[in-house]
């Protein structure tokens, strides 16, 4: 049988053994082509290539199908004699395998040298790999780049080819030929500025080239390309490489970095040698058997490096599931949880699959309990991927289920990104928001996965001050979510349940009640390592000091609060509680308001601006303030804005604007206003709904 060979780095070929190209008649035979290529010598199923090939099959696709085979078969074997077996596209079992040798396909034969480059001496290695990187003749299977059964694969051996533009540039540093790797790797640059290693090999040639100036200029303009694109800041790699170039560092001029070596899945760099009297490297043979919690944390992160492809999907599910941990480890953690959680975000649309994307955004399951975001913009950012993927996920039919009610393949993903939407639009007076609570908690409940009905109850939560007087609502939500993260280990939920209850109790004047879910709440959190419950359960601390008449101790409680408050990583949280938590702590024990006028009161000032226009004299001018007043915003405040509004429109004779307030209060009627954020109180609503002083 004549050897044939195959392409699939650009678009799909097949060419005989004397360098003609087989004439492959029409799109579907060469995606019946690529495809199995795809498979990499496995069997695939008829019923899966018709799937692959049309959106809607037609009656005869499995016919169809079989005539492409049949083409296929005397394209690549003109000389096989009739009604004999073929030897290259087989039939076999339920559908055709392509069996095709090892080192016939481009793609294969790329990732052979890829992998062999790693253990040459530097010349060889160069040649090896400029003859691979020659073998691209644009994107891999160029011409199906919109379909689903070719992403995973182009992806891949776009990383690859990635990763050996990068190699070829470090093996040019170690044969000292830094000049030349300088152009190639400015034009890798400028298509893939996140690639942090680039930089670095671009900044190290210019430094070797004798231009200093412009390697710390590439450095700059990394650290710039990094935090305005991605979000991030550069890594030790690059800040490193910055300190040693600003100091001259001799080791930058002693040779390459140490030997290329081959890891499972992955393409990586040996670490280097060790000095005499340094510790052996965490991966090594002799490790102790035992090791420390940093040493096995350290050996786990290099083993995972070396192993994972860096352009691997599992990579960013590792990631998400990282940044989700460091989310609850405190203020530090949590700042750089948010910042890094739009870059996986962002990285995982760069795949094109909806059902990967969904997965990342939803793995967030963070539980919240502030009602306003801490970075809106980012906050938006995530909504708008979220709905992409919404719109983007495969149209599926639904199942029945054992309880008559239906399920499809994609409802986990939906309710995830569902959840996110109600999660990340908490404070917005839009309807969005609830209509996406309320799906996802439907959608959790059909699929009976405790995990996602915690977090969808997390998002119906956040939905659920659409008005004043809904804090029996929350208490039930708070109980569902301690009863159920209890049963199923969910610690995390567990606490968010004791808060949710905490607020809630305290909005019904149930101190009581409320100091028995804050003491759960802190168990909890000691024995978990979750240092973040204790900002809530100090702030309410000081609340309960002014609910039960202690003024004086309730302000320097608050002082603390507010102390521990900085630095917890939540500005949405922190900004101006402070000063509204002291104006509200007066008004409720009948003291002068002497609201602080230089004081940072955030998105409270509309609410603080008439009491501190009354206190400079100005009460025309707070009148007008008072007026201007829009409706609070929909969240764990709502009602304190509410009372604060009622209040300064008594103390001004604004019957118009007292009643507007009034009216939005009536409904918490029983309860005490602001208490239901589980951080301040004005006292009972009841005082702000009559005429009495």
């Amino acid at each position: 049988m004549e050897r044939v060979l195959f392409g699939v780095l650009g678009p799909t070929v097949a060419v005989a053994g004397d360098g003609r190209e087989l004439a492959i008649k029409g799109p579907r035979h060469r995606a019946v082509l690529a495809r199995l290529i795809v498979a990499r010598r496995r069997v695939v199923p008829v019923a899966l290539l018709v799937e692959d090939l049309w959106t809607e099959p037609p009656a005869g696709a499995v016919g169809a199908v079989q005539t492409f085979v049949g083409a296929l078969r005397r394209a690549l074997e003109p000389e096989r004699p009739p009604r004999t077996p073929a030897r290259l596209l087989v039939t076999e079992g339920p559908g055709y395998a392509l069996r095709a040798a090892p080192d016939a396909v481009d793609a294969w034969r790329f990732e052979t040298a890829l992998g062999a480059a790693a253990d040459l001496p530097a010349p060889e290695a160069l040649s090896t790999l400029e003859e691979a990187l020659g073998r691209w003749r644009g994107p891999a299977y160029a011409e199906f780049a919109g379909e689903d059964w070719s992403r995973a694969e182009r992806v891949r051996l776009a990383e690859l080819r990635l990763q050996a533009v990068e190699r070829r540039a470090e093996t040019l540093l170690a044969l000292d030929r830094p000049a030349d790797a300088v152009p190639d790797l400015d034009a890798h640059l400028t298509d893939h500025p996140w690639r942090e290693d680039a930089w670095r090999l671009l900044a190290l040639a210019l430094y070797r080239h004798h231009r200093q100036g412009d390697a710390l200029a590439v450095l700059r303009r990394a650290r710039a390309v990094l935090t305005d694109q991605l979000g991030v800041d550069p890594g030790p790699g690059l800040r490193r490489l910055e300190s040693d170039i600003l100091t001259q560092a001799p080791e930058l001029n002693l040779g390459p970095r140490p030997p290329l070596t081959q890891g499972r899945g992955a393409v990586t760099y040996a670490a280097p040698p060790r000095g005499r009297g340094q510790p052996p490297h965490p991966a090594a043979d002799n490790a102790p058997p035992t090791e420390s919690t940093a040493q096995l944390w350290t050996t786990a992160a290099a083993a995972y490096h070396r192993t994972v492809a860096a352009g691997a999907r599992t990579r960013l599910d590792s990631t998400i599931g990282l940044i989700r941990n460091l989310a609850v480890t405190g203020g530090a953690g949590l700042e750089e949880a948010r910042r890094h959680r739009t870059a996986a975000i962002a990285a995982a649309e760069e795949f094109a699959d909806p059902e990967l994307t969904a997965r990342v955004i939803g793995a967030y399951d963070v539980p919240a309990i502030w009602t306003r975001a801490d970075d809106p913009a980012a906050a938006a950012q995530i909504v708008a991927a979220a709905e992409r993927t919404l719109a983007a996920l495969p149209t599926t039919t639904t199942r029945a289920t054992s309880t008559g009610t239906g399920t499809g393949p994609y409802d986990t993903a939906r309710c995830r990104l569902l959840t996110t939407i109600a999660l990340e639009t908490r404070g917005a007076d839009s309807p969005r928001g609830p209509s996406a609570a309320r799906e996802a908690e439907a959608l959790a409940r059909r699929l009976d996965d405790p995990a996602l009905l915690a977090f969808a109850l997390n998002g119906t939560f956040m939905q659920s001050f659409t008005r004043a007087g809904l804090a029996p609502r929350r208490d039930g939500i708070g109980a569902e979510l301690v009863q159920l993260a209890a049963r199923h280990g969910l610690v995390t939920y567990e606490v968010l349940g004791h808060l949710v209850r905490l607020q809630a109790r305290a909005a019904l004047g149930d101190l009581t009640g409320a100091e028995r879910h804050a003491a759960a709440a802190d168990r909890l959190a000691e024995r978990h390592e979750l240092p973040l419950v204790g900002v809530f359960t100090e702030w309410y601390a000081a609340l309960r000091l002014s609910a039960t008449g202690q003024p004086a101790r309730a302000e320097t409680a608050y002082r603390a609060a507010a102390a521990r408050l900085a630095g917890a990583g939540m500005p949405g949280l922190e900004r101006g509680l402070l000063p509204l938590a002291l104006l509200c702590l007066r008004l409720a024990h009948g003291l002068p308001p002497d609201p602080e006028p230089r004081a940072d009161w955030g998105p409270y000032r509309p609410w603080a601006e008439p009491f501190l226009l009354l206190a400079a004299g100005r009460r025309t001018r707070a009148r007008t303030a008072v007026r201007d007043l829009p409706e609070p915003p929909h969240d764990l405040l709502y009602e304190a804005c509410c009372a604060l509004e009622a209040e300064a429109a008594r103390r001004l004779g604004d019957r118009p604007a007292l009643e507007r307030a009034r009216e939005r209060l009536r409904p918490a009627a029983t309860e005490l206003a602001g208490a239901g954020s589980g951080l301040l109180t004005l006292g009972p609503v009841e005082r702000y709904l009559t005429d009495q002083a």
